[in-house]
């Protein structure tokens, strides 16, 4: 087990999965099961191997059934809090911004479909001595597994754009992400915000750094995606 990372992840689990219906029209995405376990379980077993031990679960749809599933973390050894999006959905940018007083200063984000096989030490250091007000992460990806979204140069985010497709886009957004608390101070509360237009902001004040991950991403959010992880925690459980 790696040693502990002090730094908190908030895995955004608020989503309504709706490329995942039938199967999300009664549970939410987290607790789709994954190799005989709730995909959430997968996860927090997978970070508590990194030496996450605090999550802050950004929940919205079905998010109670969440709670009353895993209730405090202890089971997994971790410490789980909630943050509720209340009754709006307020987006991924403003799930954060609502969790904040559970985060602290400084805090990783993880989308709640995505299944990652870092070390995350490594990048808590590397955003540290970046002096950046973000961090993200990326997967020299070629299109491969998704669209290739990001310009990475120099160990900084040139570009990231959901729906630009420029050629000299090798690289995709992995699904992990480093902020200071600051990075959201300009933003409204209780208002629906998307986290790439947090990201993008960054980009533009060039206060956005890259971190390049050579571990393949895995993802829950398309049916063959999540064939694909069964597949792959299904082989290891044997």
């Amino acid at each position: 087990m790696s040693a502990s990372v002090e730094i908190p992840v908030a895995v955004l689990a608020g989503g309504l999965a709706t490329r995942l219906r039938p199967i999300t029209e009664k549970i939410p995405k987290s607790l789709v099961p994954v190799a005989g376990k709730p995909f959430l379980a997968q996860q927090l077993e997978l970070m508590r191997s990194r030496g996450i031990h605090r999550v802050v679960l950004c929940v919205g749809y079905l998010g109670k059934m969440i709670q009353r599933e895993f209730g405090d973390g202890s089971a997994f050894g971790v410490q789980l809090d909630y943050s509720f999006d209340g009754p709006r959905l307020l987006g991924t940018g403003g799930a954060i911004k609502r969790a904040l007083p559970l985060l602290g200063g400084d805090f990783f984000v993880l989308y709640g479909d995505s299944y990652l096989p870092v070390a995350y030490q490594p990048i808590a250091d590397f955003f540290h001595r970046s002096g950046k007000r973000g961090l993200m992460t990326v997967y020299r990806n070629e299109g491969k597994y998704d669209t290739s979204n990001v310009v990475f140069r120099d160990g900084e985010i040139a570009v990231y754009d959901k729906k630009k497709r420029l050629p000299e886009m090798h690289y995709i957004d992995y699904g992990l992400s480093l902020f200071k608390a600051e990075a959201f101070n300009s933003y409204p509360s209780d208002q629906p915000l998307d986290l790439a237009e947090v990201m993008g902001r960054l980009v533009h004040e060039r206060q956005l750094a890259g971190y390049e991950v050579h571990e393949r991403f895995y993802e829950i959010g398309s049916p063959p995606g999540l064939a694909e992880l069964e597949a792959l925690l299904g082989r290891k459980a044997i």
